[in-house]
């Protein structure tokens, strides 16, 4: 049974989802401290430079090369510009699960970047590599995550109540943490053919991907909170 994905570059009309590599520190770190995803994320804050470096150059690789899931870096076909992450993690090599969590920069929001990323992998996922179910938890006021599941077809299946952790910023600008319940989606291969998921849809019919591009934040996982 094969237990790890293989080393992928998938694009799109607009977007090339590739392996970070040293180049994307800057960017990365920049795009981490921003106010939204330290509010919904579990990354560190402030995210360092160190902490761009280790996850560009050796955690998001460890990701794949250890059997837990698969880290792409987005970014625009044209210019290059790192527009975000996508992440599946959590795979259950057996059932052929995964669960997938992003972040966008805020440059990039509101062009249906993140949409197009996770159409993407979830067509990747499963017509190239045979999986069945691909998850979403989306951190229950998160409605900008929420609208990218119902976007590409997610079904809503319950919540999970009291199970995250968000952080709030206060009246004088620092963070404390704040429990919140998860609404839990999922897609499966039937959800993208009822869809049309697999023939030419606006925005993505240039899906296609290449083996063997070269492998390029700090060991905390993109879930539900990257959303």
């Amino acid at each position: 049974m094969t237990t790890t994905f293989p080393d992928v570059t998938i694009s799109t009309d607009r977007l090339v989802l590739r392996p970070f590599d040293g180049e994307d520190v800057t960017a990365l770190a920049e795009m981490m401290n921003d106010e939204h995803i330290v509010a919904w994320t579990s990354a560190p804050h402030p995210y360092t430079p160190a902490d761009a470096r280790a996850w560009a150059t050796r955690q998001s690789h460890a990701e794949r090369t250890e059997g837990r899931g698969i880290v792409f870096a987005v970014a625009e076909f044209l210019t290059q510009r790192l527009v975000g992450i996508v992440h599946l993690q959590n795979t259950n090599w057996r059932t052929r699960t995964t669960e997938v969590g992003y972040v966008t920069a805020p440059w990039a929001r509101g062009e249906g970047y993140a949409s197009e990323s996770v159409l993407a992998v979830a067509q990747w996922l499963f017509r190239d590599q045979g999986f069945e179910r691909l998850e979403l938890r989306t951190a229950a006021d998160n409605t900008a995550s929420q609208q990218v599941a119902q976007k590409i077809g997610c079904i809503s299946e319950g919540v999970l109540r009291n199970a995250w952790i968000v952080r709030t910023q206060t009246a004088d600008g620092s963070w404390s943490d704040t429990r919140t319940d998860l609404i839990v989606w999922s897609l499966v291969p039937e959800d993208l053919e009822d869809a049309d998921g697999y023939r030419d849809h606006e925005g993505y019919e240039a899906y296609g991907y290449e083996l063997g591009r070269p492998a390029g934040a700090n060991g905390h996982t993109v879930g539900a909170d990257w959303n």
